[in-house]
């Protein structure tokens, strides 16, 4: 079966890089177990079948690595195999459709969109910069200076931990 490829993959590549979150508990992760991986896939318009949910892991795993700078860009290649886009021209111009195995199109729109944010966003997509987060972020700002997933918990944090050091020293 093919389908058009998303506009929106970029909400399904955060989605899917930010499912490994630190919590109250410590490290979790949303895919762990193939029921809550298969809801996940369900929720986002995959198949939710355990293939996909294995394919899921090991994609968000890589793609996690490469983010981070611990793996090259050429470790995601696997995971593109046997994915091709077709191009389709009807009335209103060209678009093209993904084709894949159903149980590799989520994973598969996921990484196509981080090629896409790799050429028009370089440098923007990256890990959250408090080092007890496992989430990241896609800087839309005009400056290029955002570096936390959330200002509100990660920044916030960060910020009231500098001055409380801070204010330590001063003693």
């Amino acid at each position: 079966m093919k389908h058009t490829v998303d506009p929106d993959g970029e909400v399904v590549l955060l989605d899917l890089l930010n499912t490994t979150p630190v919590t109250a508990d410590g490290p979790t992760d949303l895919l762990a177990d193939d029921a809550a991986a298969t809801a996940w896939a369900r929720a986002r318009g995959g198949v939710g079948s355990a293939a996909e949910a294995t394919h899921l892991r090991r994609v968000r795993d890589r793609l996690q690595a490469v983010v981070r700078g611990a793996e090259p860009a050429s470790a995601l290649g696997p995971a593109l195999r046997g994915v091709r886009l077709v191009p389709d021209i009807d009335g209103t111009g060209l678009s093209w459709r993904l084709d894949t195995d159903d149980d590799r199109r989520l994973a598969a729109r996921a990484l196509l969109a981080w090629g896409r944010v790799q050429e028009q966003l370089p440098g923007r997509l990256r890990p959250c910069a408090n080092d007890e987060c496992h989430l990241f972020l896609l800087d839309r700002s005009r400056p290029n200076t955002a570096r936390w997933c959330s200002m509100k918990v990660c920044g916030n944090r960060l910020k009231a931990r500098r001055h409380y050091q801070r204010s330590q020293q001063g003693e």
